[in-house]
């Protein structure tokens, strides 16, 4: 089997309504989909992540120009050599940001590949499942203009919880003791019971979040994500033992080399690897191989569309409980209820949530459909 072709759909489309993080307003939900195609008709589907305020155009310009050349006329099942090609060859301009973007939808698409024509999952072609199925947390809590808060997050809670969510990530950034408010009063409308999350995405430096970490302790938060930039792993490490609080991030790091310090330097008690952006499957359960070394659980991040989702749910189906054990800690699936129009409908529906569990696909490859009238409806030219 040879790859004779890889295709790339940028795929974009405008909210009805914007919404806002601390780092800006999101205007479009945007996905650039992978396709790869073989001589013998097996056709594979990756994603690259598009944060909100990504370009889709980026990727996709690499894919077509850098990464195509590299895969065509290449046997699929040499995925870890195609994988360290299109990372070596692209390192004088790639190793962080798009270029892994890149590379992941790539070697996502290539995977499902794999398992459609073995007739596999591709968490078994990884190894097994250590679960088949996950607890999702809803990720939403987004700023819309005009609304009253901390009043909107409470309503929305609630109707998480309706929905049957038992956990949830609020998004926060919008100013220390505006935060604090908000966080304390979701916590006394929800009660003690539901796990709660707070993500900052990196608006603070360390003193600030350093208040924001000792002020919201007593509401029992799970973990704080992103207090601080990336790129301030010392930082991280100053905050990490100040309180119970959980500290969390990586959606912004790449590859096993960008994860080697966060591990080594134990920056953080929980890394976040995105699938379609560290690295795809080749590279991200080297970085979990690499977390397991060290203890360190992994719960990733996860934004995206359908494809990106059910492809996330195979990795998580890999990843070792940190550590095993009868009662052991387990990852959880960051389940993005924010508006995306083509989310559900690019996979016809594949990924649902009941009895608040998310069922891991046990069909070939990703294990979901892909509804190409979705891609021709939503593909920019």
């Amino acid at each position: 089997m040879k790859i004779v072709d890889v295709r790339t759909h940028v795929l974009s489309t405008p909210l009805d309504e914007p919404f806002a993080f601390s780092m800006g307003w999101v205007h479009r939900r945007s996905a650039v989909i992978v396709e790869v195609i073989t001589d013998d008709g097996v056709i594979g589907w990756g994603e690259t992540l598009c944060h909100g305020l990504q370009p889709p155009q980026i990727a996709a310009a690499i894919i077509e120009h850098a990464l195509k050349p590299i895969v065509v006329g290449q046997d699929p099942f040499d995925v870890d050599v195609l994988w360290e090609r299109m990372y070596n060859l692209t390192r004088p301009f790639g190793q962080k940001g798009a270029v892994p973007n890149a590379i992941s939808g790539v070697d996502i698409a290539i995977w499902d590949c794999l398992g459609r024509a073995l007739g596999k999952p591709v968490h078994k072609l990884l190894g097994g499942a250590y679960r088949t199925d996950v607890q999702p947390y809803a990720t939403g809590f987004y700023r819309r203009q005009g609304g009253v808060y901390p009043a909107e997050a409470v309503d929305e809670a609630r109707r998480h919880l309706d929905r049957g969510f038992t956990a949830m990530k609020l998004k926060i950034g919008f100013g220390v003791e505006e935060d604090i408010a908000y966080v304390q009063a979701v916590r006394e409308a929800v009660g003690p019971g539901p796990k709660i999350m707070v993500d900052a995405n990196h608006a603070y430096n360390v003193g600030a979040a350093r208040r924001i970490l000792k002020a919201i302790e007593p509401c029992g938060i799970h973990w704080f994500e992103e207090p601080i930039s990336p790129e301030d792993i010392d930082g991280y490490r100053e905050l990490k033992n100040l309180t119970s609080i959980y500290l969390a991030a990586g959606e912004n790091e790449f590859t096993k080399i960008g994860f080697r310090e966060w591990v080594s330097r134990r920056a953080v008690d929980m890394l976040q690897p995105d699938l379609c952006a560290a690295g795809g499957f080749t590279e991200c359960r080297k970085i979990s191989a690499l977390a397991q070394a060290w203890h360190m659980p992994i719960t990733p991040h996860v934004w995206g569309s359908g494809i990106g989702l059910a492809a996330s749910l195979q990795f998580i189906a890999t990843l070792p409980p940190a550590p095993l054990a009868l009662n052991p800690i387990e990852p959880m699936l960051e389940y993005d209820q924010s508006a995306h129009p083509f989310r559900q409908d690019l996979i016809c529906g594949g990924i649902t949530m009941e009895g608040g569990r998310v069922v891991i696909p046990s069909g070939p490859g990703i294990g979901v459909d892909v509804d190409r009238d979705v891609i021709a409806r939503y593909r920019q030219a």
